[in-house]
């Protein structure tokens, strides 16, 4: 059973194995994203995010199409699009389900960890994030409308 998100191996966008273990000593913000969302602009404030907190900080994107169907691409497609559009330079992974019987298992292990609005664990839509310490647990939950430039200003608090 898994203790921590280090314990997680996933796909990377081009379909290769990456252990989270990788992303050990750095603060986690694992999205799911959507290129057709409205809350798509926030790639553009993740990848800020990301620079800004390069070697303390990683944010981790994984498209989803559960929501709306706003992740319609394929892995190619999607990297294609963040490229592009958001100039994103922080890791994206392949495309999962977050909710229901096919979930992947880290997003289960998530949401167990930091269950949503009246404990509810089901992922409500596109852009919700887990932030991880760096000791690879979960210490907090944030809505599609959190803004990555917020979730920036906590994590600079953090040790």
């Amino acid at each position: 059973m898994a203790q921590s998100v280090y314990d997680f191996k996933v796909k990377d966008i081009n379909g290769q194995d990456k252990s989270l273990a990788d992303f050990k000593g750095k603060y986690l913000l694992i999205v799911n994203v959507a290129s057709k969302c409205g809350f798509t602009p926030q790639y553009e404030g993740l990848e800020k995010l990301h620079k800004e907190l390069s070697g303390k900080a990683e944010v981790l994107g994984f498209p989803c199409n559960q929501f709306g169907k706003q992740e319609p691409g394929d892995e190619a497609e999607i990297k294609n699009f963040c490229s592009l559009t958001y100039d994103v330079s922080f890791p994206m992974f392949a495309k999962v389900d977050v909710n229901g019987s096919d979930a992947a298992p880290l997003y289960q292990f998530l949401k167990g960890e930091k269950p949503g609005f009246l404990g509810t664990e089901m992922i409500k839509w596109n852009f919700t994030k887990f932030l991880v310490d760096r000791n690879g647990e979960v210490v907090k939950r944030f809505a599609p409308t959190d803004k990555p430039e917020d979730i920036q200003k906590e994590i600079s608090k953090l040790p």
